[in-house]
Order: C-alpha cells, then structure tokens, then sequence
C-alpha cells in the first residue's frame, strides 16, 4: 500500500488522491443489488490523459487492479471495486473540449453528463439523442461502458450509433485512438465498437468523438390506456408494422402506474392495466398522432388522450423518467432487470414476467422502451428479509431466462457486470465466450483491467 501510494503521488497532486477509508467506501459499488463489492485500496480522480497514463503504468508495474467508475449509476455492478485495487473515478474529466455544428460532431471528456451534453449542443442546434433514464446524473464515459439506450431508441438508436472515435489508455499505459471525425470510415477493423459496452474491461475512455444531430421540433405525446399489457403489446405491434417511426413508444404496467401516482401525485389513470405513451417530433406530428390513436384503439384501447403541447407531453414524459425511482419506493430494495426481446414477443415477455410475480409472491413492476422490445421488470423486495430476497434472486434469474426462451438478450442496454456474467456464458455460448476472453487478453494481459466483470 505505502509503495503504490508513493509511486502514484509522484504524478499526481494531492487532491487527486483520496485514501481516507470512510471516503473511499462510498466509491465501492455502483446502484446494483447482490453485486459483491470490494474494498478500494485508493480512489484516484485524475483531470488529465497524462494522470490517467500514470495510473495505469503504476498498476501495471505493481500488478494492482484498476476499476474505472464514472456516476455509479449503474445497474450490474459493473464499478463495483474489487479488494486492494485503484478504483478509477473520471468524473473529474469532465470538459466538453468541441462543438463543431458543420462536422455535426462534439469531443468530449469521459466525465461529461449526459444532459450537460445535451443541453450545450442545443444551443447550437443540434442533438445528442441517447438518453438514459438517469441523464441528469449519468456520464458519456459510463453510457459508452454500458452502450446505453434511453427513452428515444426506438427512433434514433443507442449510444453505440453515436460514438465515432475514441482515445482509450490501455493497461499499460499506452494512449490509443480509434476511429474517427468524419461522416464515414472504415479503415481496419472496427476498434471504437468494440471498446462500446466494453465495461472498462479493455482499456479506459479518456476522450470521445460523439456524432449529433440537428435538434428536432418538440416531440408530442400520445397516452393510449389499455385493459391488459397483450392489448398495448398488440397496439405496438400495429404501430410497427405500419411503418410509423416514433421518437418514442413506451409502456407502464399497472404496478409502475400506481408506484409514480404514489410517489408523485401525478394523476395517471392506475385503474388500466397498462399505458403506452407514444410521440413524435416531426415538423407536424398531428397526423401520426392521429393514425396511432386509431390503431390503439383498434387494437383495444379503452381510451386515447394526444397531448394538447409540449408543457403535457413533458409531464407524460416526467411521468416514465420516473418509473423506475417510483417502483425503488416500493420496497427497501428493487433488482432492475433489463431483458429485450423480439417486438413480435412483447406480450410473451410481459404476460411472463406477470405469471413470475404471482409464482414468487412478489411485486414485480414492468416499464417498457416498447418500440425497441426492451423490457425493465423491476423486482421490489424488502431486503431484511432472507426468504423474499432468495425468492426476489429466483426470479430475477426466471425473467433473464424468459428473454432468452423468447429469442432475445440478458442486457439490452444496462450491461453485465457481476450481476449477470453467469447468464452472459448462458446466451453468448462456450465458442463465444472463448473468443471474448481471448480479446480482453489481448487488451489487458495482466486481467488488471475491472476483472470480475463479464466472464
């Protein structure tokens, strides 16, 4: 301990060093449940590549794991730090270094918030689509850990469709660039994408080339209620088929319904069993609107409310943003599943994980990016209890294999971290787990890079 100490503060100042134990063990886990979680040995908060570059030649030299932690708001233990090691917070990188509206491009330090970003780049004009749930807290390094998603996926994609380059420092120290700044390229293979949910585990993103768009006219919503979650899913399937392309489809059970009622007296119909919101941001979005509520109510809808202007479809759109906060209300503990299947199979999931909360005794709250088949079964718990906990795990574990009998995927956008690496082996298959592994050798061949993470 007293030589890594010394070795970092020889390029490092003071304040970037943090070594006091009752502060440091607030860096040990990110938002996960039964994640393990370590005990960081020092907590590092560099300002610039060349400090990133020290630590990382120090941990190599010392063979010391590094854990790289953005906001820690993620939710599979993906930052969780691991006993004796560096944990490696670059929240402190947080410098939006260009704007550039003709190239339509932002570089940006990995410790950027996500609405930062957003907001600076529509002061130009122009748009930085992914947007998670937690955007008012959550990093660009993290969403580019995670290859997060958000609210307008369905429309405009994830965060892997925005990043264009990147400048990684590697296990030992070595600066990397990847990518690049112009519309197109495809020179050698493609390195940025593979660093693109990579979980910290290959090297660590000191700054990134993130493609924008031009801003869009605001989105109005649509709130369709339906008697049962297959009617919605059957809405979504409509909708889909026809050809539209929303900015945004998403779905509440009624569990995430009464939560944000609950939480935040906002009037939402919790007599219904689910509630899509459907919106557009074209130029005149009336007309969609207008052929979505028909389909909605074709396919069973008991009512179809368009918002009036954008004041009310903010408040619809509040109203999602905070369905996973609601349900974490609910109990003393939530796991936070992130299962996305085939939209053909939306119901299939949704009526499943319904029949899992009854199997378990449980309460299990689904909020959906329906228009991309990505699902957020919420498990409530109350985590003093040892019975509800094991059957909260049971059927977290039930929900993952269901995406997977379904066709689909044990992490749409949340990543695998610890909470799900033995599901990772499940879907990628021994073949695919070898050549992965292979890789992070090739990157990090010391395993000093997250290990614990993914495999």
């Amino acid at each position: 301990m007293d030589d890594l100490l010394s070795r970092l503060s020889e390029n490092l100042p003071p304040e970037a060093l943090i070594t006091d134990p009752d502060v440091t063990v607030s860096y040990s886990n990110d938002m996960a449940s039964f994640c393990d979680a370590g005990t960081p040995a020092v907590v590092v908060l560099p300002r610039t590549v060349e400090q990133v570059q020290h630590v990382m030649r120090t941990a190599t030299e010392l063979r010391v794991p590094v854990v790289p932690q953005g906001a820690r708001t993620g939710l599979s233990g993906a930052a969780n730090a691991s006993d004796g090691c560096i944990v490696l917070s670059l929240v402190k990188m947080d410098r939006i270094l260009e704007i550039s509206p003709v190239d339509r491009i932002a570089v940006v330090e990995p410790g950027v918030v996500n609405a930062v970003l957003s907001r600076a780049v529509g002061e130009h004009g122009l748009y930085y689509p992914p947007d998670p749930s937690s955007w008012e807290m959550c990093t660009i390094g993290g969403n580019i850990g995670t290859a997060s998603g958000g609210l307008c996926c369905v429309k405009y994609g994830v965060t892997a469709e925005y990043v264009l380059g990147l400048e990684v420092v590697l296990a030992d120290g070595r600066l990397l660039s990847t990518g690049r700044r112009t519309a197109k390229g495809v020179a050698g293979y493609d390195l940025t994408r593979l660093f693109v949910g990579s979980e910290g585990s290959l090297g660590i993103v000191v700054k990134a080339v993130l493609a924008l768009r031009p801003k869009p006219p605001r989105q109005l919503v649509l709130a369709a209620e339906f008697p049962s979650a297959a009617t919605a899913c059957d809405a979504v399937c409509a909708i889909m088929e026809r050809g539209h392309t929303p900015s945004l489809l998403e779905i509440m059970d009624r569990t995430t319904i009464r939560a944000v009622n609950e939480m935040a007296q906002m009037g939402l119909p919790d007599t219904t069993e689910a509630l899509l919101l459907a919106a557009f941001d074209t130029p005149d979005p009336g007309p969609d609107l207008a052929a979505v509520g028909e389909l909605c109510a074709a396919a069973g809808a008991t009512q179809v409310v368009p918002a009036e202007d954008a004041a009310e479809s903010e408040l619809l759109l509040q109203a999602r943003r905070l369905s996973l906060t609601a349900l974490e209300a609910v109990k003393t503990a939530t796991m936070i599943d992130d299962v996305c299947v085939p939209r053909s199979q939306l119901a299939a999931m949704l009526d499943g994980t319904a029949a899992i909360a009854e199997k378990y005794d449980l309460t299990i709250g689904v909020c959906a990016h329906a228009g991309d088949g990505n699902t957020h079964p919420v498990v409530c718990f109350d985590h003093h209890d040892p019975g509800e906990s094991a059957r909260a795990r049971e059927s977290f574990d039930e929900i993952m294999a269901l995406g997977l009998e379904l066709g689909g995927t044990i992490t749409g956008e949340h990543g695998v971290g610890v909470l799900k690496k033995e599901w990772l082996a499940r879907e990628l298959g021994p073949v695919g787990v070898e050549l992965q592994q292979g890789i992070k050798k090739t990157f990090d061949p010391l395993g000093i890079l997250n290990p614990g993470k993914l495999f």
